[in-house]
């Protein structure tokens, strides 16, 4: 939208939703995890599904799709103006309740770490391996997140959307495969998810949780801005293998660098660009493929505009 549909635009969501919060101009870089993108037109913090709903219907009668996002903890984003409306699932959209036996219900903006520590604290496991995921249910449900041999899927139980008709529908049919699900790639909206574990000792699913984060401090560049794991698993390996196999481990281009402490990761390691990455994501591809005839899928969403 131009300048004046935007400002109009801004004017009649501030008038249908008093309450919700709007960033106008807000650089990409203060919310994703690779600390790179340029500012949007404006980001839109939803505090209830009444938030999304309104805001949905009125970009549609716009003739507009929002922008989706959780934490950015999956996004390598523009460094140019991105003119779209992003609408970010947070803090004031990420309410968790517990449901009869053992079962709990949640928004989409609840990080990953605040339900596995909530589902910890009344003795339900099944999320341990999530603890340590920085990323929000929503985001997790649609790609079918996974760490540690355990993924989205194993607890997931039925999902709350908008469809693209912004009709409020609930399925217990996800389709969840690898990194996948229904939502992927569609104009569908996750707002919640239902989730079902199982009773254990409290002390005893801390504890597995305190063994998985330590693994991860120990293997991966936590202390480098980042998306995780750059790569998707390709079929009968592993991307970091093959990338520590064709030498590129510590390679770097501009401010981006293969890190030398998990090959797996492209991190940030100060002052990278957005191209940076991207050569470096395109240079890891020909490479391994020039090595092993394997073929890398990127597992971070690449944001070109």
């Amino acid at each position: 939208m131009n300048n004046t549909e935007l400002r109009s635009f801004l004017r009649e969501a501030r008038s249908r939703r008093p309450e919700l919060t709007i960033l106008e101009n807000e650089p990409m870089s203060r919310h994703c995890s690779f600390r790179i993108g340029g500012a949007c037109d404006a980001m839109l913090l939803p505090s209830s599904i009444a938030d999304v709903e309104a805001v949905c219907a009125l970009l549609a009668e716009c003739g507009e799709k929002p922008f989706l996002m959780g934490n950015g903890t999956n996004l390598l984003v523009t460094d140019a103006p991105l003119h779209r409306i992003v609408l970010r699932m947070g803090e004031e959209f990420s309410r968790v309740d517990p449901v009869s036996g053992t079962a709990l219900r949640a928004e989409s903006g609840a990080t990953l770490s605040r339900l596995a520590s909530f589902a910890a604290a009344r003795g339900l496991a099944g999320l341990e391996f999530a603890h340590g995921i920085p990323g929000t249910l929503g985001g997790a449900a649609s790609m079918n997140a996974g760490a540690y041999g355990g993924e989205m899927k194993d607890v997931v139980t039925s999902v709350t959307y908008l469809d693209k008709d912004l009709s409020l529908r609930e399925t217990d049919d996800a389709g969840f495969s690898y990194r996948h699900s229904r939502f992927s790639d569609t104009d569908c909206i996750v707002l919640g998810a239902k989730i079902s574990l199982r009773e254990d000792d409290p002390d005893a699913i801390r504890e597995r949780m305190r063994s998985l984060a330590e693994r991860r401090r120990s293997s991966q560049p936590l202390d480098m801005p980042s998306a995780g794991s750059t790569f998707k698993r390709p079929a009968g390996g592993y991307a970091a293998a093959l990338i520590d196999g064709a030498g590129l481990k510590g390679y770097t281009v501009g401010g981006a660098q293969v890190s030398e402490k998990h090959a797996g990761f492209v991190v940030n390691r100060g002052g990278a660009c957005f191209d940076d990455v991207l050569r470096l994501i395109e240079h890891i591809q020909n490479e391994v493929y020039r090595v092993s005839g394997i073929e890398l899928e990127p597992e971070v969403k690449i944001i070109r505009e």
